[in-house]
């Protein structure tokens, strides 16, 4: 037992029978030491402690990072899960938290957030998880795009593959650097905080995961629409070999006028431009 009176992960994944499901994306994490220290680097993100935020999760699998959460002080946690076996396993952790824990079963995507949680009674939240593999870029996009911003959280501490980590910081110039880069830094500070080795998991994924940490930013007066700004990048990245002259024509009008107007050379290719210059251009043409 541990000190929250429930049994080691790999006990809980045995006797509820929860192999995990390539389909769902699912690695279950077993270690709550590398859980604590998930949910130690998010407290003081977004200027708020854990203990005095409301933690919005998704796919809790039988529990670790949510026992981990909940240990580390968090105010409430609310988790949404995908798969109905691992709700009688969450269910034991709700019960060792008494009105601390509410476990959701159903589709993350789907979800209103903000009416799930619920009144909040002034409580920061934080959005910490362990992001099923196959729906992590989704969920990021979805909270990333919000239509009021600031959003409704004030940080994201969240596990993807490393090589998607290494795409959300990537700089210009660098293989990884795309359009999750430019949402993502246009959006938020994002930092990579650590590397989770694949033996952390069962099963064991055969890539390396990484912790990465977005805290929103404030949009400036002189900011692009989000959806002209996407409208853009996705143009010029949709062919990133290609030539600025060339990707942009799929916007519909001549991109040299624009180019120009925004001092970006017309042979410049995509990965070669920064966040600034994106918005920039991305004003011009919304004029």
């Amino acid at each position: 037992m541990y000190e929250d009176g429930l049994p080691p992960l790999r006990d809980v994944i045995e006797h509820y029978g929860l192999d995990a499901k390539k389909s769902l994306g699912q690695n279950f994490l077993t270690d709550l030491n590398l859980t604590g220290k998930i949910a130690r680097s998010a407290n003081g993100l977004g200027g708020t402690a854990l203990k005095d935020s409301i933690v919005y999760e998704v796919g809790p699998g039988p529990g670790a990072l949510t026992r981990a959460l909940l240990m580390n002080g968090a105010h409430r946690v609310v988790a949404v899960e995908m798969d109905p076996r691992c709700i009688l396993a969450l269910k034991d952790v709700e019960s060792a938290y008494p009105n601390r824990l509410s476990v959701v079963e159903g589709d993350a995507l789907k979800m209103d957030e903000q009416a799930l949680i619920g009144d909040t009674e002034g409580r920061p939240v934080k959005i910490i998880a362990n992001l099923p593999y196959n729906v992590g870029t989704a969920l990021l996009v979805k909270w990333l795009t919000t239509k009021e911003w600031l959003p409704w959280y004030s940080s994201l501490t969240l596990m993807f593959q490393k090589e998607v980590g290494m795409r959300i910081v990537a700089a210009p110039r660098t293989k990884a650097y795309g359009r999750l880069s430019i949402l993502g830094q246009y959006r938020a500070q994002a930092k990579i905080m650590f590397d989770v080795s694949a033996r952390a998991f069962t099963p064991p994924p055969k890539v390396t995961s990484c912790i990465i940490s977005l805290t929103p930013k404030v949009e400036l007066d002189h900011s692009p629409k989000q959806d002209i700004l996407e409208k853009v990048v996705y143009a010029a990245f949709n062919q990133r070999r290609k030539m600025l002259r060339t990707s942009l024509k799929t916007l519909g009008v001549d991109p040299l006028p624009y180019l120009k107007a925004a001092k970006i050379a017309e042979t410049c290719r995509a990965e070669e431009l920064t966040i600034e210059d994106f918005c920039r251009l991305a004003k011009i043409y919304e004029a």
